[in-house]
């Protein structure tokens, strides 16, 4: 008897479906981003390259882009990696039109349009307001710690760059005296050896680090001084000593920045603390809708979100408003954690509702969750800070904030976790920028895919 099996031949010639649109079926995500990208203003990438006819041929952005957005999609963004599946995985040979950029194409494609990759994030926001799936009522604002291109091993402090940095300058200045002895004064001889320019750039990397952390210091120092003054003529006009604890003094402010190490892969990028450890990186900030729709997107080099709640609520504002109109973009409440808290911002006043947790506290957030709600008028002798902590123990207040954790949190999660996107590829905070709007346009995207598809079943 012979086994009742499938037919294993692979030297049996066939024929491919000859049009690209039998490659793959009409609901998947590939035509959809080639919808989308149609419908978006490309003017910003086309206006780099040349228009009069000459040169070497380059690739369409809108294949460029085709492949990029469905690679972020799925959490991949190699350009070697898209390079090798634009000739073996049928999607990204649909998008590439079977073309096949190599791995240089595109990561050129990225560097040259860095501000273009920004901007995408806005047409992509348009797309969705569109389709009805924006509504700016109610946001939700959280930050994320993003690990940088760069490692933590390569922290240094002040002292030790400044050493380093001698010691680089003089190993130049050997050099020099070398290349002077067998070629001559002011010749160079031949072009300069690929260690010694990768010598250079790290020089200038260490610079930037050192000067980085000269500055913050000379800034302490300043500041301390200031304060130290304000509270000495405090206490003179009022003849009696200030209550509390005394400032440190300049010398102790000076020695403790000292201590502090700056990067010399990616000098802007912080040493941030998050929950499973420190990573060498740069806080990711984003205000999303109750439909997890992301409005605004920024990147930091923070090191917590103090003081950047209004400034994230005003370009959440001014991006609905842009794509939404004076009346349906207008934002009535903005929910955000405890790391966003403090008196000054509370107290300020502004055209929206603010629903903020006040204490980061484990113990004092079950003392508020378990206190019962508040009755009677409210005393008017309460801080900005303890109207707010009084609202939260409202019932309404209270059901309002757990929408906070149900919008925004998902989100990080689904960039995250999902699609394996929680670090960057660049180290320049500017780079950083760019790619987290591209990673929220891609995140979008894919709302907007799925909205469609559910209506169309």
């Amino acid at each position: 008897m012979a086994f009742n099996y499938t037919t294993c031949d692979r030297d049996t010639l066939f024929l491919l479906p000859p049009s690209l649109q039998e490659w793959l079926p009409q609901d998947h995500l590939a035509w959809f981003l080639l919808e989308a990208i149609e419908h978006m203003d490309l003017s910003p990438f086309h206006a780099a390259h040349r228009d009069d006819g000459k040169g070497q041929r380059a690739h369409h952005p809108q294949i460029m882009l085709a492949v990029l957005l469905y690679g972020y999609c799925h959490g991949e963004r190699s350009s070697r990696q898209l390079e090798r599946l634009c000739q073996e995985s049928v999607p990204y040979r649909v998008l590439a039109a079977n073309t096949a950029p190599d791995h240089c194409a595109f990561a050129r494609f990225r560097q040259r349009h860095e501000a273009a990759m920004k901007a995408l994030f806005v047409e992509v926001l348009r797309l969705c307001a569109a389709a009805g799936l924006v509504r700016a009522g109610k946001v939700s604002l959280d930050g994320t710690k993003m690990k940088a291109n760069a490692s933590l091993a390569d922290n240094r402090t002040e002292a030790a760059l400044i050493k380093e940095v001698e010691q680089m300058l003089a190993e130049a200045a050997t050099q020099d005296t070398a290349e002077d002895g067998e070629h001559g004064p002011g010749h160079r001889g031949d072009e300069l050896p690929v260690p010694l320019r990768a010598r250079a750039d790290r020089l200038q990397r260490l610079q930037a680090a050192k000067e980085r952390l000269a500055s913050e210091r000379r800034a302490a120092e300043v500041e301390q001084q200031r304060k130290l003054a304000a509270r000495q003529r405090s206490e003179q006009e009022s003849g009696q000593r200030l209550p509390g604890r005394k400032p440190k003094r300049v010398e102790d402010v000076r020695a403790e920045h000292e201590q502090r190490k700056a990067n010399t892969t990616a000098p802007e990028s912080r040493i941030l603390k998050t929950r499973s450890g420190h990573i060498q990186g740069f806080n990711a900030q984003a205000v999303c809708t109750d439909q997890q729709i992301i409005l605004a997107a920024q990147v930091t080099n923070q090191e917590n979100d103090q003081g950047l709640y209004h400034p994230m609520m005003a370009a959440a504002q001014a991006q609905a408003l842009a794509v939404l109109g004076e009346v349906e973009g207008k934002i009535g409440l903005g929910r955000a954690d405890a790391g966003y808290c403090n008196e000054e911002d509370l107290a300020r006043a502004c055209d929206y509702d603010m629903l903020v947790a006040t204490s980061n506290d484990r113990k004092r957030r079950q003392e508020l969750q378990e206190a019962p709600p508040p009755r009677g008028r409210i005393p008017a002798d309460l801080t900005a800070t303890q109207r707010m902590e009084r609202r939260l123990r409202t019932q309404a207040g209270r059901e309002e904030y757990k929408k906070r954790s149900q919008t925004i949190e998902p989100v990080f999660g689904q960039i995250k976790d999902s699609r394996g996107l929680d670090s960057f590829y660049g180290r320049a905070l500017a780079t950083a920028d760019s790619e987290w709007h591209l990673i929220c346009a891609t995140h979008n995207l894919l709302k907007l895919f799925g909205w469609m598809r559910n209506l169309q079943n």
